[in-house]
């Protein structure tokens, strides 16, 4: 690439790995009245720095277009509330928390993991930029300040005495452009001896399983701790411990700390080996990845034409980011999927960003019964077809597209 600067190291090196056209802000659900106005839409390409090897998007949309109004509610997910719950308690137990600790989370959302500290009386603070979301979680009765969190933030608060013994940023570090900041930021919060625990989803696994769906516009990064290492050490930080975790198609946890302060664990170590042996920091690892995109996209519009020529019906699950980036991408509209069921109460009665399919409850999945419905949230799939088997028992059938098109 030509014009190429790397938002971690500033390197000017680039390699275009994916361009998926230009496509709408994934989470800006539309209204009836918005289906008449000009839809804005962005280029949306992948490119890894050929330096320190992370992959980010190359054109950015200001944070505050993306986020200060957010439809995404973490508590419509059983899953997502028992992995969190579940991390909680061993947080509380592995870093011996009490009532003399400090818990801050970055991006906490309407305080779906938070309220698991509260009610074990651990003092604590959710910092969460949508005021819609930062509201609900006020209300439930979560401490919440309603910030961008960065470097300047984390001044503010360690002046006031508000330093943390753990932070936590769950699905938030790769929202976030100014990479270098919000690091800066963690290592301005940290109380001497504290400890950050960040997840996020594994770049490797979105490569090796092509999530290419996962691209979008929010999602800046995509993370390898290849490229972490070296980001961690320009800020006086290091990874400590690291864990994989089947969440959300393939994520990592992330343990991290003032370098020095803990003993890193040898499962550092082994994955940074595992990582050279596959070639992460190099170009070839990354090369076929568009191809096997276009390869899925190939098979996927050849199942739905197929059952479509047949006379089937199909809709779809999930009013998901990840869904908006397949169905721009694939062409697939009102035409082809004829609405698209979601649990949150908040996506129900819109349309779906540049396809504009109808948003509906999951009660008219078995209401309607369409023959297949395409499932776009195929990181929850074992959740999503377990709660869906009245519909299953009645006939239908889920298509999950991701890694491979199949049909259950």
């Amino acid at each position: 690439m030509t014009t190429f600067c790397c938002r971690a190291c500033g390197a000017g090196r680039g390699r275009l790995i994916l361009d998926l056209g230009n496509q709408p802000l994934a989470n800006r659900l539309l209204t009836q009245a918005d289906l008449s106005a000009p839809e804005p839409r962005f280029p949306l390409r992948l490119a890894a720095c050929e330096s320190c090897w992370l992959l980010q998007i190359i054109d950015l949309v200001p944070p505050a277009d993306l986020f200060s109004d957010y439809l995404y509610f973490s508590s419509f997910s059983d899953a997502l509330l028992r992995h969190s719950a579940a991390a909680v308690e061993r947080h509380i137990r592995d870093f011996q928390l009490g009532p003399q600790s400090r818990v801050i989370e970055i991006a906490s959302n309407d305080g779906y993991l938070l309220k698991n500290f509260v009610a074990a009386g651990i003092p604590c603070l959710g910092i969460e930029p949508a005021a819609n979301i930062a509201k609900v979680a006020k209300e439930r009765g979560i401490p919440t300040l309603c910030r961008f969190f960065g470097e300047e933030l984390a001044k503010e608060l360690t002046a006031s005495n508000q330093q943390a013994d753990l932070i936590l940023a769950n699905n938030v570090f790769a929202h976030v452009p100014d990479i270098n900041g919000f690091v800066a930021g963690i290592a301005t919060l940290l109380r001497p001896g504290g400890r950050a625990v960040i997840e996020f989803p594994y770049g490797c696994d979105m490569v090796e399983h092509v999530e290419f769906d996962t691209i979008y516009h929010e999602h800046v990064f995509y993370f390898t701790l290849t490229a972490l290492v070296p980001l961690m050490a320009r800020h006086g930080m290091e990874v400590f411990n690291v864990e994989r975790l089947a969440i959300h198609g393939g994520s990592l946890r992330l343990s991290i700390a003032r370098t020095g302060t803990h003993a890193v664990l040898p499962a550092v170590a082994a994955l940074a080996a595992e990582e050279r042996g596959k070639g992460v920091g190099s170009a070839g690892y990354y090369d076929d990845f568009g191809r096997r995109v276009q390869g899925i996209k190939q098979d996927l519009l050849t199942l739905l034409d197929r059952l479509q020529s047949e006379g089937k019906s199909i809709a779809a699950y999930g009013a998901s980011a990840k869904g908006s980036t397949l169905l721009n991408f694939y062409g697939l509209d009102s035409r082809r999927i004829s609405f698209v069921v979601d649990r949150s109460t908040a996506k129900q009665g819109r349309f779906t960003p540049g396809t504009h399919i109808p948003i509906v409850p999951p009660e008219e999945l078995v209401r309607r019964r369409p023959d297949y419905a395409m499932l776009l949230t195929w990181n929850f799939a074992e959740e999503i077809l377990a709660q869906q088997q009245a519909y299953r028992d009645a006939g239908g059938h889920f298509i999950v597209p991701v890694p491979t098109v199949r049909v259950v």
